[in-house]
């Protein structure tokens, strides 16, 4: 088979399912949706963080396991499916932007419908193609994902978002469209591909048959050296890949970056990263597989330094804005009754935000701790004294906000440069890690030896946002986790380096 002969309608119909579900991804783990659910409760970026934690873990526990079921005769396509409905169905649940609990929830169990479906879509690339044609296939499901889930539904999000001025009703859009498009470019999926490889059923569902062949594969990828090292480098360099996607908006949120700005920078992602996954493919074959995923653990190194300079550099003014309000505020917090902690912080968003406008004397007067009308009512004089005093405060602070608006134009562009950075490596190098795998394993076990791939991966995934937000926590700066996200590229990128003798023996 010539490498160049057209895609098959099975190689065609299993890229499309990229398409089908790359608009959660996008919409749901790293642009909108967490944009919108920072902004909407205090301390989301750190709530966002646990939540992928809990969602990531469920489903690295149960992989393996999985993905010893799935092996035998007709299970592929059942578990497959049954994943699919389950992220498709609890969706819409996020779109309950009231109630924290149901976000979070929806959330969560979406998260494991997504990473669960993406866990035997995985494993059907051994199922569709050969493994001369293997990394090219991976990375057209990479790259069509990004040229279209991830930026067609994305850009008409965007727009009703801006259309409608982030109101409820776009808000909501931007959830339920996720749930129509994964589920309508799903249907090819479904009825072209089929599982080719597999063990035939016997005792497939006998609890300790299972047990024993979760231990079976496990002690066979211990035994191939190469093997054991790449996926030790892969559970590090992925897990940063990962929380980079799931934090990256929830962190420029908490610096007090623009929605919007950070909504468009990600759309250039999407538009870099379609051509730049299918040239990763290229330069895989030219210098081989672990020289080039070393290049793109390099680029996310540098990704993470910008990032840190960014935060670092803009939460000094960030604080000193935030301690102006908190100042005026706590003249007058005795006039007012018992507000929570989360109110409280939502206020001084609130306010940091009218503050540093140019019609700030517009603005601050729609500004309240209350909507309860009754309340409002109530403490109006007290509210009004807290205005009139924030307005007098922002004139006198006034170096400290124009040096905050300065400190946000230059990390918006510092922004935008890492979301192209990103585009440049983020398909390459999963779509290669991908089809890298996949040539290395049996192919009748190959949901058995995926369950393994993915349970690397989703565990440290479970690491990543976790560490970001523990580390976030006790210093108090968003920044500071960043460069927790650092050490584990640093980790994977030594490990590719250590063990480059015995991974490039298994492709000699």
């Amino acid at each position: 088979m010539k490498l160049k002969e057209r895609f098959s309608k099975k190689e065609w119909s299993w890229i499309m399912y990229d398409w089908a579900n790359s608009i959660y991804a996008t919409n749901i783990m790293a642009a909108i949706y967490p944009t919108i659910f920072a902004s909407t409760f205090p301390g989301g970026d750190i709530r966002w963080g646990y939540a992928s934690s809990i969602a990531t873990f469920v489903i690295a526990i149960l992989a393996p396991f999985l993905g010893s079921i799935a092996d035998h005769k007709g299970m592929k396509k059942k578990l497959f499916t049954a994943f699919v409905l389950l992220g498709v169905v609890f969706t819409p649940l996020m779109a309950a932007f009231g109630n924290l609990k149901l976000c979070l929830i929806g959330y969560v169990i979406s998260h494991i419908g997504f990473a669960g479906s993406n866990l035997f879509y995985d494993s059907f690339l051994t199922d569709v193609t050969t493994d001369e044609r293997m990394d090219r296939v991976s990375s057209w499901g990479y790259a069509m994902g990004y040229i279209g889930g991830s930026t067609i539904p994305f850009v008409i999000s965007i727009a009703i978002l801006l259309i409608f001025d982030y109101n409820t009703f776009a808000q909501v859009f931007s959830v339920l469209i996720v749930s129509a498009w994964w589920a309508v470019f799903t249907i090819p999926f479904l009825k072209n591909v089929k599982q080719e490889h597999f063990i035939e059923n016997s005792r497939a569902f006998h609890p300790a048959d299972i047990l024993k062949n979760v231990v079976n594969t496990f002690k066979a990828i211990i035994s191939r050296r190469g093997l054991f090292i790449f996926m030790v480098a892969y559970f590090f360099y992925i897990d940063g890949v990962n929380t980079i996607i799931s934090i990256s908006t929830a962190y420029g949120s908490t610096l007090g970056l623009g929605s919007t700005g950070m909504i468009l920078a990600l759309l250039v992602t999407q538009i870099v990263a379609f051509p730049c996954s299918i040239l990763f493919a290229r330069l895989s074959e030219k210098i081989g597989a672990r020289k080039s995923l070393s290049m793109a653990v390099a680029i996310y190194i540098t990704i993470c330094l910008v990032g840190f300079y960014m935060g670092a550099s803009m939460e000094p003014t960030q604080e000193s804005s935030k301690q102006v309000v908190q100042d005026t505020v706590n003249m007058h917090i005795a006039q007012l009754p018992e507000i929570s902690d989360e109110d409280m912080e939502t206020y001084k968003n609130d306010a940091i935000a009218i503050l540093r406008a140019e019609n700030a004397q517009e603005e601050i007067e729609s500004l309240s701790f209350f909507k309860d009308d009754e309340q409002k009512a109530a403490y109006s004089d007290a509210e009004a004294a807290i205005r009139a005093d924030l307005l007098l405060a922002a004139n006198d602070h006034k170096e400290v906000f124009d040096a905050y608006n300065s400190d946000i134009a230059f990390s918006t562009t510092l922004f935008w440069m890492m979301a192209f950075m990103v585009g440049t490596v983020q398909g390459g190098i999963q779509a290669v890690s991908r089809s890298y795998f996949g040539k290395l394993i049996p192919k009748n076990q190959s949901n058995e030896f995926f369950g393994f791939f993915d349970i690397f991966g989703k565990f440290a995934a479970v690491i990543g946002p976790a560490l970001y937000a523990f580390v976030a926590s006790i210093t108090g700066r968003s920044s500071y986790g960043v460069l927790g996200i650092m050490l584990l590229f640093l980790i994977g990128i030594a490990v590719l380096t250590l063990g480059r003798k015995y991974m490039d023996k298994l492709t000699a």
